[in-house]
C-alpha cells in the first residue's frame, strides 16, 4: 500500500465509501432477513427452503475493505448456508427432524442474526483516524 493511500485512510472513509457501504450492508441485512424469515417458515412447516446469497456475493469485496471484523463474522454465516440447507432437507420418522439437525438450523439463525447486528454497528460506526492507525 503506498503512503498516500495510508494517508488517506486515516482520515476515514469517504462520503462516496460510506454509501457504497451503507448499500453494502443494507443489501445483506435484507438478505439474511429473508433467510431468517424462511428458517421461520421452515420451523413451521418442515419444508426445506434454498437460502438467499446474491447480494453477499455483490458485495462481498466492500464489506471485506470497509468492515473486516464484521465481515469475517457474516462470511462464516454465508459459508453455513449449505449445511443449513442439508439439515432442513434431512427428515427422520413421520417427517421428524434430528436434534443434530435442529441444532445446526438453530445455530445458523442465532448467528445469522449476530451478523445482522455487526453489519449494522460497524457501518454505523465512523472510523477515527486512530482506529485507522491502529489498523482496525
Amino acid at each position: 500500500m503506498g503512503l498516500g493511500r495510508w494517508l488517506r485512510g486515516l482520515r476515514g472513509r469517504s462520503a462516496a465509501a460510506q454509501l457504497e457501504l451503507d448499500r453494502a450492508v443494507a443489501a445483506v441485512d435484507r438478505e439474511l432477513a429473508a433467510n431468517l424469515e424462511l428458517s421461520a417458515m421452515f420451523d413451521a412447516t418442515h419444508q426445506a427452503f434454498v437460502l438467499e446469497n446474491g447480494a453477499f456475493a455483490i458485495y462481498r469485496a466492500t464489506m471485506e475493505r470497509e468492515i473486516p471484523a464484521a465481515f469475517a463474522l457474516t462470511l462464516d454465516v454465508y459459508l453455513r448456508i449449505p449445511d443449513a440447507e442439508s439439515a432442513m432437507e434431512r427428515r427422520g420418522p413421520a417427517n421428524s427432524l434430528r436434534d443434530t439437525d435442529r441444532a445446526i438450523v438453530e445455530g445458523w439463525e442465532g448467528d445469522a442474526r449476530e451478523a445482522q447486528r455487526a453489519l449494522r454497528a460497524a457501518a454505523a460506526e465512523r472510523p477515527t483516524a486512530w482506529a485507522r492507525l491502529r489498523g482496525r
